[in-house]
């Protein structure tokens, strides 16, 4: 990946970029194994929690490792590059913890006990959003989850999916509508609490190391102090550049395959020819297709990462948040395409890794935001210039 050398900007970044790779060989062959079982590479996590991999995001007066945006999409997509699940099921935890602590979404005492629980505990968590009869809280349905507050003690009852990395999750922050206050509130669960339960419904093509099955509460009871936060006030003023860990996972994708492709291009060599296909003029339009798209996405995605986290060019990166996560994830789409051609019907082998690349890639089109809500907001945006 030595195009990404270039975006490394400094010891600290290069140190944990150096830690990962450590893991590389690991978490590639438990990842392959994980897809193919449509299990969860549950030492994955621990290698990355050896590494405190999940303190990068939270800031260092909390006692993290205190990485910011353009930090954390280097290291995921350097780990993606290894196993996409693995990245995005922790890059969830990522997002989350870093966009919490910036923003400040809880009172102080919540952010110092959770961050103590992270430091100490080990902590991984993940909002836990999604249910059947509502599709994508992006869409703005009501959760069917409710939480009734009775005898000083809160009562969580609901059915929710796509929990990602739930075996791992130690603690999720889950969205439940309270009808006393006519308003979603989001409660912060332990994963050992009495009432629930993993369902094992998770059997996607593609992500299948993530483990996104769905969670029962059946009467999951509370204290009081479980609520942690009320969503009725405006949260997308400042954007959430956090959420960029999500379109990192996918070009880390792309660049696997453009290497596993290119890797070939080099070495294969038929009966047919004196030479490897690497040097067919077609096969080198096909190269330099998947060079034009990878470099374009990753310039893209880190510019707008680095102008968000610069207060003078903080708004106007703000409004390219959805736009890079659609840049990103339809080049990558593109580039693993073209670099299946390159190998040819080898590629469809279940054995070979384009054929999990394939299909991981194309869950990005179902992760936030959608597709059709980047672009209108960029033609709103776009009408309502002076």
């Amino acid at each position: 990946m030595a195009a990404l050398n270039a975006f490394i900007k400094n010891d600290n970044q290069q140190a944990m970029i150096t830690q990962l790779h450590t893991l590389k060989r690991n978490i590639e062959e438990r990842g392959a194994k994980a897809d193919l079982e449509n299990s969860f590479p549950a030492e994955n996590f621990e290698d990355l929690l050896n590494i405190g991999y999940n303190k990068v995001t939270l800031p260092a007066a909390y006692g993290g490792l205190g990485f910011g945006i353009y930090d954390m999409i280097l290291f995921q997509e350097t780990l993606a590059s290894f196993d996409a699940a693995t990245a995005l099921s922790i890059g969830w935890h990522l997002g989350i913890v870093g966009d919490l602590y910036d923003k400040k979404l809880w009172d102080d005492a919540h952010l110092e006990d959770f961050a103590k629980k992270i430091v100490n505990e080990r902590a991984l968590t993940n909002r836990i959003l999604s249910e059947v009869i509502t599709g994508s809280p992006t869409r703005g349905g009501r959760p069917g989850t409710n939480a009734i507050f009775s005898d000083g003690q809160w009562h969580v009852n609901g059915h929710k999916s796509f929990a990602s990395l739930s075996y791992a999750t130690t603690h999720y922050i889950t969205s439940a509508w309270i009808p006393e206050k006519e308003s979603i509130g989001f409660f912060l669960i332990p994963q050992q609490s009495n009432g629930l339960t993993i369902k094992e419904t998770w059997d996607m093509m593609g992500m299948r190391g993530t483990a996104s099955h769905d969670l029962i509460f059946d009467d999951v009871v509370l204290p009081e102090d479980a609520l942690v936060e009320l969503n009725n006030k405006p949260r997308g003023a400042k954007g959430n550049g956090w959420a960029l860990h999500i379109p990192a996972v996918y070009l880390g994708i792309a660049q696997a395959a453009r290497d596993h492709a290119l890797e070939f291009a080099r070495t294969y060599k038929p009966n047919s020819l004196d030479f490897p296909i690497g040097q067919l003029p077609h096969i080198q339009e096909k190269i330099g297709q998947m060079e034009l798209k990878l470099t374009t996405s990753r310039h893209f995605l880190y510019d707008v990462a680095q102008k968000f986290e610069d207060p003078k060019t903080h708004d106007y990166a703000a409004g390219l948040l959805g736009a890079a996560k659609h840049v990103v994830v339809n080049n990558a789409l593109d580039i693993v395409d073209i670099a299946m051609r390159i190998v040819g019907a080898q590629s469809l082998k279940t054995s070979n890794p384009l054929n999990r690349y394939y299909r991981d890639v194309r869950a990005g089109l179902h992760n936030p935001p959608m597709d059709d809500m980047t672009i209108t907001k960029l033609a709103t945006a776009a009408l309502e210039e002076n």
